[in-house]
């Protein structure tokens, strides 16, 4: 058994709910486990009680209670098939002995949680180096969303990754299908968000809500939150092709950010209200699916920062279909239309 623990959540290890950090810390303990020391006030927060579902911020001093040894498992180690360890070598778009980048799958969730068997945090023990840690996810995508993603196979690049994300060191670009014409067709989106207060699982508890940059102050645990949006090509009023750079890294920001300007990304039910079937009337070969793909991400290496990485992932198949259905080149976009801050 462990004795007390109080561990400080990291620079790049805010923003997830309290329950996944602490299954991501110890993964031999159950998430049953976890709810039951919640419950009874053996795991704190700063020194207060906290749920589950209460998301961590950096800084925050989590206590943590005498644990099991992982010589005694209270569930089983994470098994990746063969079919599920093929699957992640084809997602490989850069590696090297420090680090990993893959190209993540719409659909796939990015970290294990309640009802979540199948997550590309488990699957990561299949590009395990002989002798070496499993490699550990530095930041996080929406299930649903596409793309680049970053994994560091040390500890020390891990710090290192996550001290470039928190100082915006970083430079993403997104790729999506909206609803409508966006005008003017490139802009700076600049609503705060706070976490909205309705019921969950899936009410306004699991969504972010837009305020005015003037009442974030005066909003408990509201943030601010920028984004720059370029249009590079339209369907007449019906869809547009943007371009987007999240200056800041909030949960949903792009997808809440879109919606409060009218322009709802393609499939995002959550957001959008009525996307997901606006989207399949736009014709052809659109797809229900969200149209939300991280496309680059640009950073200096983590263990050599006189080398810059530039990394790039392909679209998933229902974007490219929806692509040549609304008659989009690639060939028409530029790689990043934001001029530096």
């Amino acid at each position: 058994m462990s004795g007390v623990q109080i561990l400080e959540i990291g620079l790049e290890e805010g923003e997830q709910r309290l329950d996944r950090w602490l299954r991501r810390k110890f993964p031999h303990v159950t998430q049953g486990a976890v709810e039951k020391l919640l419950r009874t006030g053996q795991i704190r927060v700063d020194g207060a009680r906290a749920k589950s579902s209460d998301r961590v911020e950096p800084g925050q001093k989590i206590r943590v209670p005498p644990l099991p040894d992982e010589a005694a498992p209270l569930r089983p180690a994470t098994e990746v098939s063969p079919d599920e360890a093929s699957a992640m070598r084809d997602m490989v778009i850069y590696e090297d002995k420090y680090l990993i980048a893959l190209n993540k799958p719409p659909g796939l969730a990015t970290q294990g949680g309640s009802g979540v068997t199948r997550h590309l945090d488990g699957m990561l023990e299949a590009l395990r180096l002989p002798g070496k840690d499993k490699p550990k996810l530095v930041h996080r995508l929406d299930r649903d969303t596409s793309g680049v993603i970053l994994a560091a196979r040390t500890t020390q690049a891990a710090a290192r990754l996550g001290e470039l994300f928190f100082s915006r060191a970083t430079r993403k670009i997104y790729w999506a299908a909206v609803i409508g014409r966006p005008s003017p067709e490139q802009g700076t989106i600049r609503f705060g968000l706070v976490k909205g207060a309705g019921p969950g699982p899936k009410g306004d508890a699991e969504k972010m809500r837009c305020i005015p940059t003037n009442e974030v102050e005066k909003t408990e645990g509201a943030k601010r939150a920028r984004t720059d949006y370029y249009i590079a090509d339209v369907a007449g009023k019906r869809a547009a092709w943007a371009i987007m750079r999240p200056v800041t890294g909030r949960t949903h920001q792009l997808r809440a950010h879109m919606a409060e300007i009218g322009h709802p990304i393609v499939g995002d039910g959550k957001y959008g209200g009525n996307s997901v079937e606006e989207g399949a009337q736009l014709g052809g070969e659109i797809s229900r699916k969200l149209h939300l793909h991280a496309r680059s991400l640009i950073l200096p290496h983590p263990m050599e920062p006189n080398r810059l990485l530039t990394l790039s992932a392909p679209m998933p198949e229902h974007m490219r279909r929806t692509w040549a259905s609304l008659g989009w080149s690639l060939r028409d976009a530029p790689d990043d239309p934001f001029p530096e801050d």
